[in-house]
């Protein structure tokens, strides 16, 4: 027996609808895994603007390596979840509570100063946490760059684990499959009954979509008409 998993890839489109790109059957996540995704993407035409990622191993370089040019966005929701394992129980509360000012705040360099009252606080008694939030300071503070109707969307990576959610409301308790295609064509049947429910465009296109036409005209001119 081994154990392997199926992995999807949504986007939204330059109409504002969301749709799944792609389901990938693999044993792990590494680099050269999410590579073999992304280069099938870029192979089929698809030119990706802003990526954004739960810290999966090896996505980031991929991404780097294949989409130069996109801006990757690590989930705010998953870097707070993955600091809680530093965390004593007791502090869960407090600890969360401090960290909100960071993502809430208005500009990066504002984030970046409630980052240091946080180490101040917290940083003796939880050194881990904060080198976390450091380290991956780049790529979670990508959102900062855009405007409140933006940074919505792309602060976490809601939109796909609310798929999830609906996905495994299918697939509870059905874990062995004799091959891989039959293990991908249960979560295929699934995502169609899904995305018919996926009608309405993204809240608030119109002004991302003009957002996006400042920061990135030479990507996106050639395909609005």
């Amino acid at each position: 027996m081994i154990n392997k998993a199926a992995y999807m890839v949504v986007g939204i489109d330059l109409e504002g609808q969301k749709d799944v790109l792609g389901i990938w059957i693999g044993e792990n996540e590494s680099a050269k895994f999410w590579l073999n995704v992304l280069n099938e993407l870029k192979i089929r035409g698809e030119d990706i603007l802003i990526t954004c990622v739960d810290n999966l191993t090896g996505f980031s370089e991929a991404i780097a390596a294949c989409y130069p040019k996109s801006d990757i966005q690590k989930c705010v929701v998953h870097q707070i979840r993955n600091s809680l394992k530093y965390v004593s129980y007791k502090d869960y509360k407090p600890v969360t509570a401090a960290l909100k000012p960071i993502y809430k705040a208005s500009t990066e360099d504002a984030a970046l100063a409630e980052l240091d009252k946080f180490e101040e606080i917290w940083g003796s008694q939880y050194p881990l946490l904060v080198r976390s939030w450091r380290s991956n300071w780049d790529e979670l503070a990508t959102f900062f760059r855009y405007p409140p109707e933006m940074r919505r969307l792309i602060y976490t990576t809601n939109l796909i684990e609310g798929y999830h959610r609906q996905l495994r409301k299918v697939t509870k308790g059905k874990s062995i499959f004799p091959t891989d295609d039959s293990l991908t064509k249960m979560p295929y049947l699934a995502t169609m009954e899904v995305t018919k429910r996926w009608a309405m465009r993204v809240q608030n296109w119109g002004q991302i979509l003009s957002q996006f036409m400042i920061d990135f005209p030479d990507r996106i001119e050639r395909y609005i008409h």
